[in-house]
């Protein structure tokens, strides 16, 4: 009696965590209507305040994320609902009152065959689209533009490697020195510049200990390894401001090495990186970048008083 009652207990609780799942996913299939825009009308996709999903996903590597954790989740769901039921038939059924002598049954040949085949049959239709996931995300077919990324203690490091000496680095803005719209440990003094709507390949690698590539909306996550370089392509559906962090603990400052990551519409960035190319060639890259420029005239205009 007392295992009916743990297994129970269990299964209760394996409910409640589906419950609170489904509601999230409600919740966050709405969430992309609801995101902050900046100064110039950029969504941010940003961590939200009681945020239970996903960002929205801001790439088609993050939308198949998505999806396959949604798909596998309502199988689970349903594998949940079928154990409670045979335990609540099982408890109902076979409870001593109903059965003074126990049955001897010992095997039956239909259920034995159902419950080997049917988990046989749930992994094929889990591994099919898994396999899928796994080799978009290793087509790195026709990139448009690579960038390689540096990780360092506690910055990150941007090489455009098509673009002539475009080469920054990228420190996270300190908590007494945002500005209006930044956000704190998230924003940064020169943001990563890229187009919407282009394959980018990412070339990740570390100048000194292990650091983690992650913008959670753009499903992106390699781990930056000194002296190796791993490859992750993104495709940015649409123009934004998108951010993400190292999420492998580097030592003290883990905390200050946010990464942002500016994409623009394709005319604007390749005029940006125009003028990157011409900074560059004079040894340095603005303290404000054009589109940051652009952002703060929109703020101020209207914070202006009419």
């Amino acid at each position: 009696m007392r295992e009916v009652k743990q297994a129970s207990s269990v299964w209760l609780l394996q409910v409640f965590g589906l419950l609170v799942a489904a509601s999230a996913m409600s919740l966050g299939s709405g969430h992309a209507a609801t995101l902050v825009r900046n100064g110039v009308g950029y969504p941010v996709h940003a961590p939200m305040p009681w945020e239970w999903w996903l960002q929205p996903a801001g790439s088609p590597i993050e939308r198949s994320i998505d999806w396959l954790l949604r798909y596998v989740l309502w199988i689970m769901a349903g594998v949940v609902g079928l154990v409670g039921v045979l335990i609540g038939i099982i408890i109902h059924r076979f409870r001593a009152s109903m059965n003074p002598v126990p049955s001897a049954t010992t095997h039956n040949t239909v259920i034995e065959i159902a419950w080997t085949l049917v988990p046989a049959i749930l992994l094929i239709v889990i591994f099919v689209p898994s396999l899928h996931l796994i080799y978009q995300q290793s087509d790195y077919s026709k990139p448009y533009m690579t960038v390689r990324v540096i990780g360092h203690q506690w910055y990150w490091e941007y090489n455009y490697i098509d673009a002539k000496g475009v080469d920054f680095t990228s420190y996270a803005v300190p908590p007494d020195k945002l500005k209006p719209g930044q956000i704190r440990q998230l924003s940064v003094d020169h943001p990563l510049v890229l187009p919407a709507g282009k394959k980018i390949i990412f070339q990740i690698t570390s100048a000194d200990v292990l650091h983690s590539f992650f913008i959670p909306s753009l499903g992106v996550q390699r781990y930056a390894i000194p002296g190796q370089y791993w490859r992750q392509w993104t495709k940015i559906v649409s123009p934004g401001v998108y951010y993400g962090e190292c999420n492998q603990i580097c030592g003290m400052h883990h905390d200050d090495m946010p990464i942002e990551i500016v994409a623009l519409p394709v005319t604007q960035f390749k005029a940006w990186l125009a003028k990157a190319e011409i900074d560059a060639a004079h040894g340095n890259v603005p303290d404000v970048h054009a589109y940051e420029m652009a952002a703060e005239r929109a703020v101020a205009h209207q914070e202006a008083p009419h």
